[in-house]
């Protein structure tokens, strides 16, 4: 194992060439990711189900796919959104949506209709007792449509997203996953 690592570095050209050959494959991984994000309007389209909140409609490590063009979110829509002030994607359903008029008149937009404020959802997971409001930021009754939601669910492929609950539960399992792919570009050989 040594003669080859030693066989692959002496030669810097090959070297090279894997590395840029890896560096190709993670930039390309990028840009597809980036570009699901500008197509979805959502930052995050594909997320994973951590939790069994959405028991029995998604299970934990289920792959949910995001789409963040609608207007609006109706009652019984599964949504994913972001508490302020933390990272965790949450994946529950709407139960109560609010629509407000503003109350000083009505104000226009630049094409003169009239401009409705952004509905204000009321969530809950499928396998929860109660609603989200204890899960909400602090003084936080709804979440905003326009500001909280990453997306709503447009699809899923079931247990896939168990290899990223691994990754995150485990460490240790990054970095063997690291260490083994970087051997294996070192190792590898042009036919």
């Amino acid at each position: 194992m040594f003669s080859d690592i030693t066989a692959a570095l002496s030669n810097p050209r090959q070297s090279l060439q894997q590395v840029l050959n890896f560096a190709l494959v993670l930039s390309t991984a990028f840009m597809l990711w980036k570009s699901l994000s500008v197509i979805s309007n959502s930052p995050s389209p594909i997320v994973v189900v951590l939790s069994g909140s959405m028991e029995p409609a998604f299970q934990r490590g289920d792959l949910l796919f995001l789409w963040n063009r609608d207007v609006g979110a109706e009652v019984g829509e599964i949504v994913v959104y972001n508490v302020k002030g933390k990272d965790i994607p949450i994946v529950h359903r709407v139960v109560r949506k609010h629509v407000t008029v503003p109350v000083s008149g009505v104000e226009a937009t630049e094409n003169g209709t009239m401009s409705l404020s952004s509905p204000k959802l009321l969530t809950k997971g499928d396998n929860n007792v109660a609603d989200d409001t204890e899960l909400y930021a602090r003084s936080q009754s709804y979440l905003d449509r326009n500001e909280d939601l990453i997306g709503s669910v447009r699809g899923y492929i079931p247990a896939v997203g168990y290899v990223t609950i691994m990754l995150s539960e485990h460490p240790w399992m990054k970095t063997a996953m690291l260490g083994i792919m970087g051997v294996m570009v070192i190792l590898q050989r042009e036919q």
